[in-house]
This record gives C-alpha cells, structure tokens and sequence, in this order.
C-alpha cells in the first residue's frame, strides 16, 4: 500500500528542479515537446540503476567505497560541463535557437539518462528515501521497494513531461528575440556549470 506521506515526499522531491529538469527545460525551449518528451524520458530511465542499486544494497557499497564514489562522481561532473558547453556552444546540442536540432529521440534520450546515472548520490538518496516507507517484513522489503521505486519514476515522469511542455510553449514566444536566447544559452550553461561545481564537493 502506497501512503500519502510517501507520495507527498516524493512529490516535493521530484518537483524541486534539479539536473534532470534544467536538462528537460533546456530541450524544451531548445526543440520543442518532442526533445522534451525524449529528454524526460531519457532522465527518468537513469532513476533505475540508482533503484536496482539501492534496492540490492550495492549504494551501501558505494557509500563506504571514496575512490567508488569519486570516479563516478568526477564523471558526472565532466559530463555536467560537457552539456555547459552545449548550450554555449552554436548550434550545440542544448542551444537554443529558432531552427530545431535534428537529434533523435534516443540521443536525447542517452543523454538524459546519463545526467542521472553518473549522479553516485542519486543512490545513497534512494537508500535513505525508501526504507521509511516499508512495512517493515522482511519477506516483502525487495517487492515494496521496487513499488515505491516505480511510482517515483512515474512521478518523475509526468512532472517532468509537464516542465518540459511549458518550456516548449513558452519557445513560441521567445524565438523572436536573439538577446534572449542568448542570455538562456548563458544561463543554462551557468547552471551546468553550478551543478558540475556542486556536485564535485560532494561526498560519499
């Protein structure tokens, strides 16, 4: 049984922008519900290896292991200015401008799933978010986690689906200015480069 605390939690959790949502927000005003569509999807597939993990306990090992945690840490941060760099970059994959990226699905898709993959604190959050919500019997702890993991994929799904629609209605009304798609294109890339710079102090 899925309580009103855990969803209430989850839905805050998942409502608080993050990496994956500057991601989808970008791809939106960049490309338009399509991208964005692929994009929150690509995002919410990266949750599952942080879920299977926590779920087998395997976050625990990455808690206790520092070279474990960093190496994929400092991955996740190269990759965070890799995207800063796309959306200074013309024509970059996250620019935004009036002609649309020819991108596929899946590339956006990857590249939102990876954003989420080479987080190392998405597990130990996992690890720390669940057990409170279990019953409580062992027999039943691996099922009950996997439940609880799934409904906050769905959740993470549709909020983001919804943040990246609003960013690719709001892209009608911004193409028509070239300063302010510049200004987006600087502050994306800004905030990727806060994230990467975040995420690099962080520890196991």
């Amino acid at each position: 049984m899925i309580s009103v605390q855990f969803l209430l939690t989850a839905l805050v959790v998942v409502i608080i922008p993050g990496t994956g949502v500057i991601y989808t927000l970008a791809l939106g005003l960049g490309q338009g519900r399509r991208a964005a569509f692929w994009a929150a999807l690509g995002c919410t597939i990266g949750i599952i290896p942080h879920l299977a993990a926590a779920t087998l306990g395997l976050a625990a090992v990455l808690h206790t292991s520092a070279v474990l945690f960093t190496l994929v840490k400092f991955a996740g941060v190269a990759y965070l200015l890799y995207l800063a760099w796309q959306s200074l970059r013309s024509g970059g994959a996250l620019a935004v401008s009036a002609r649309q990226s020819g991108d596929s699905g899946l590339v956006i898709a990857r590249r939102g799933a990876l954003i989420n993959i080479l987080n190392p604190k998405l597990s130990v959050f996992f690890l720390a978010l669940l057990p409170p919500f279990l019953s409580g019997a062992a027999e039943t702890a691996t099922l009950e986690m996997a439940l609880l993991g799934a409904v906050f994929m769905a959740m993470t799904f549709a909020i983001f689906i919804l943040y990246g629609w609003f960013a690719a209605t709001a892209r009608v009304w911004l193409l028509g200015s070239e300063t302010v798609m510049r200004w987006l294109n600087r502050s994306f890339a800004a905030i990727f480069a806060a994230l990467a710079g975040r995420l690099a102090l962080e520890r196991a």
